[in-house]
């Protein structure tokens, strides 16, 4: 495969963990290029996100005798697919053998190792997903995939139907990517592809399917993508309780902190089911509560009632689901932006008795201390959490001999 060009003064040239990796490769004879991520920041000249990706030349087992060898930490995360991970410095190296499939099902892929980068590159979904970059900057381009990578232009590699052929979460992956890096119009072929393909996606994991679309989620602006999405009809099986995006609009808006579950529910109708919804993404535990809670209707977010109504909503609920009650509120009236801020920065009070101090009055375990204890802190609540533990201990005892 020849040279494209070159990247001046690649962002990873001063970088010591990778002249390690590479002093350990080269010597022995294993050529080693930066694929994925890292070219496709570099080339825009963008900084480098997530972790690096490298293609080899060599097999795993080869790659882990040298590594070893060499003393360095190596795990072999997905030997049935060439990749070993090898950690220096403590980061990760992610490194994958050249590939070309010999069976596809449209979900996963048996593969045979070469050494030819062009029936590697060949493989790939999209043409900047096809740049490779030596140490050096020199770059390798076989499908001008830096062209449509300046031009914001998502093109699959060949024909799109034997690509989504291949694995159909590619037709996600082709949403995600132009969220990220594509301006309009879609490539037609693509998109053509994709909404021809569309029932396909029904055969996918959840997880799979989750991990693609949080993603597109954390993209700057992808409201016009997920619309598109939602009209060419690729989210009827896995989200149809999606009822547009002029939410998820507002909430851009206005969010001080992107988080791609707050998106997520930003785009479903206020009486869709978190728990199936939680169920059929594979979320984990802590993102269905968040979605739950943040599709609950009560309790009303209350902007116009101030910095008391504030604190006390944000003490029930706590800063962070609070602020996604808040922010996700977008028509409520009143400072969201002092509520906001209230959120980040106040942290709640704890309740400054307990039961043990009603037990401590000669009251007997039961539910009535729980009551009691209730009526204190909702005393204590309407104050404005003004009281002190002297003021509340003259409260519950006040309540106690009242008591019935």
């Amino acid at each position: 495969m020849k040279s494209s060009g070159r990247l001046e003064s690649p962002p990873w040239a001063n970088d010591a963990a990778v002249r390690t990796l590479f002093d350990v490769l080269g010597p022995a004879g294993i050529t080693a290029r930066f694929v994925g991520g890292w070219v496709r920041d570099a080339v825009r000249g963008a900084p480098l996100r997530g972790e690096p990706d490298l293609a080899v030349d060599r097999p795993p087992e080869t790659l882990m005798e040298v590594l070893e060898a060499a003393r360095l930490k190596v795990v072999p995360t997905g030997l049935k697919h060439g990749t070993v991970t090898a950690v220096i410095a403590g980061r990760p190296f992610e490194l994958t053998t050249l590939r070309r499939d010999v069976e596809t099902d449209g979900r996963h892929a048996v593969v045979a190792y070469t050494d030819d980068w062009l029936e590697d590159a060949s493989r790939r979904d999209f043409t900047f997903n096809a740049l490779y970059a030596d140490p050096d900057g020199t770059l390798y381009d076989p499908f001008d995939g830096r062209a449509d990578l300046a031009a914001a232009h998502v093109r699959f590699i060949g024909d799109a139907d034997q690509r989504i052929a291949e694995d159909r979460l590619r037709i996600l992956r082709f949403f995600r990517f132009h969220a990220w890096y594509g301006k309009p119009p879609f490539d037609s072929d693509g998109f053509m592809a994709c909404r021809r393909n569309a029932g396909g996606l029904r055969g996918l994991s959840g997880e799979r399917v989750r991990n693609e679309f949080l993603r597109l989620l954390e993209a700057p602006a992808p409201a016009d993508t997920v619309g598109a999405m939602r009209e060419a009809a690729i989210l009827d099986h896995w989200l149809p309780e999606c009822i547009g995006v002029a939410k998820l609009r507002a909430l851009i808006a206005r969010e001080d902190e992107p988080a791609s579950v707050r998106r997520l529910a930003s785009l479903l109708s206020p009486d869709a089911d978190a728990t199936a919804i939680g169920k059929r993404l594979r979320l984990s535990t802590q993102q269905a509560l968040r979605l739950e809670v943040m599709l609950a209707a009560d309790p009303v977010i209350d902007v116009a009632g101030g910095p008391k109504a504030w604190r006390a909503q944000i003490y029930a609920l706590g800063g962070n689901l609070y602020a996604d009650r808040l922010l996700l509120a977008t028509e409520a009236p009143g400072d969201w932006r002092g509520a906001l801020a209230m959120a980040r920065d106040w942290t709640p009070p704890e309740l400054p008795v307990s039961g043990g101090d009603a037990l401590k009055l000669g009251l007997k375990p039961g539910p009535k201390v729980g009551s009691l204890i209730e009526a204190v802190e909702r005393w204590w609540i309407d104050g404005d959490f003004a009281a002190d533990r002297a003021a509340c201990l003259a409260e519950l005892e006040r309540r106690v001999r009242a008591a019935p």
